[in-house]
């Protein structure tokens, strides 16, 4: 079984273009998005059509919640209205092994749940979620963490990388008799989604954060 997890588009549709081309040339078994649709570019509706025609199970993001600022409200009342109905968790079972999708962390939305996160602290939260195998985002920056029969396993960021390297990036789960985490990356138009940012309302800072993964 192979399962593509992805996150953070943050409505930048170079990037999600490429995601695409790249996650069809895998063929995964099954696609989960783990939220943050929209925020920081111009073409979250694009994003929104796609994900809905393509029927991706999706979590929502502490950015699909927002609805004040251009780039919020650039969305759809009828995307808007879909993006009010996206779960908070998607609980999978592969393989005994219990999977829990969130965005943030088990607890809160927003909540980063960092690589260097105390080890008391993971398997706690981990134990109350009833979960083996957590897979994150949020925070943009992917890892994969084990800690003794814990998996923790953060996307990284399809539109807004942070972690330096300004290429897209997604995960594909391989679930056998133990799961491993492939981190996949792939280039797009980065200059398209940056003059995208320079001649809307946006905040330019938003171009040089792409152009930089920052």
């Amino acid at each position: 079984m192979r399962i593509a997890l992805f996150s953070d588009i943050h409505a930048n549709l170079p990037a999600f273009e490429a995601f695409l081309a790249s996650l069809d040339e895998q063929k995964p078994d099954a696609v989960y998005c783990l939220g943050d649709l929209i925020g920081y570019n111009i073409w979250p509706n694009e994003i929104i059509a796609e994900v809905r025609k393509r029927g991706i199970a999706t979590l929502k993001g502490n950015h699909d919640e927002k609805i004040k600022g251009f780039a919020y409200e650039l969305v759809t009342a009828d995307n808007r209205a879909y993006l009010d109905t996206l779960p908070a968790h998607i609980r999978l079972e592969y393989a005994d092994f219990q999977i829990l999708l969130v965005h943030g962390s088990p607890r809160k939305i927003d909540e980063y749940v960092l690589e260097d996160m105390p080890e008391d602290e993971v398997i706690q939260m981990m134990d109350e979620a009833k979960a083996d195998i957590l897979c994150a985002a949020h925070s943009h920056l992917p890892y994969h963490r084990i800690i003794g029969n814990k998996q923790v396993i953060n996307t990284g960021s399809v539109g807004k990388p942070k972690d330096g390297d300004p290429r897209g990036g997604y995960v594909i789960l391989t679930i056998g008799t133990d799961i491993t985490a492939g981190f996949i990356r792939f280039d797009y138009d980065i200059e398209k989604a940056a003059d995208a940012v320079l001649n809307s309302p946006l905040p330019d800072e938003l171009a040089e954060r792409l152009r930089k993964s920052f």
